[in-house]
């Protein structure tokens, strides 16, 4: 076999190689950072001292099994910014799910409920 169809056969199993696993959250912990981290890239648009927490599951992709339910919610501001603050919520959510996880925590979590916390800026104490 010459070099040249040695390197040839090389680049087109490299290339239809399928993607590593391991590069996608494979613990409940990895995938909370992967979550907050999109989260955090979104930028967020809270209210000050506004706290929320969101009642999900995911499927087995990643993505959301029916709607993100608000289990407790502090809002602050007023009427507008509470609505900003919502409409921010709901944009982290489309823009960050589904999340890429790999096969086994999908199977593992697929259809638990997972609890999210956001928290705007914490309000000055006097």
């Amino acid at each position: 076999m010459t070099p040249i169809a040695f390197l040839a056969i090389a680049l087109s199993l490299a290339a239809s190689a399928a993607p590593a696993q391991s590069a996608r959250p494979n613990t409940i912990k990895q995938m909370f950072a992967e979550l907050n981290m999109c989260m955090n890239g979104v930028g967020l648009r809270l209210a000050k001292g506004t706290d929320v927490t969101v009642r999900f599951a995911l499927n087995r992709r990643g993505g959301l099994i029916g709607k993100p339910r608000i289990t407790y919610s502090h809002w602050t501001g007023d009427a507008a910014d509470r609505e900003a603050s919502a409409a921010s919520i709901a944009q982290g959510f489309d823009r960050c799910l589904p999340l890429k996880i790999s096969d086994a925590l999908g199977g593992a979590i697929a259809g638990q409920l997972i609890v999210y916390r956001f928290q705007g800026a914490r309000e000055d104490k006097a």
